[in-house]
């Protein structure tokens, strides 16, 4: 019984640390996989190939690719491309690592 208990929190811990997760701001309105998100700060988890957004009860998911840099990002920052007026992010550099994630 001790050891199916163990192995369940092991991996319960291992599924926790597999998803990345840390904070963006964005600062003025963009496109992120579809939908237009206001200008705020947005908890994010990276899950395999996809992003995952949230902010209060609205979560939004996007296909991304996982990127590696030349050095560490002093800060986390937001890429974006201006399309047809509006904005849309096309990559996501995360504070305190070398990943940078491109959205498609």
């Amino acid at each position: 019984m001790k050891k199916a208990l163990l192995f369940v929190c092991l991996l319960a811990g291992m599924a926790f640390a597999s998803t990345k997760s840390f904070t963006v701001t964005l600062f003025e309105p963009a496109t992120i996989g579809g939908t237009e998100l206001k200008a705020g700060d947005y908890r994010c988890e990276l899950q395999e190939q996809k992003i995952v957004i949230k902010h209060g009860h609205e979560t939004t998911e996007a296909a991304v690719k996982v990127e590696s840099g030349d050095a560490k990002y002093p800060s986390t920052s937001v890429r974006y491309a201006n399309a047809d007026g509006k904005n849309k992010v096309e990559e996501i550099r995360v504070g305190g690592t070398n990943m940078k994630l491109v959205l498609d």
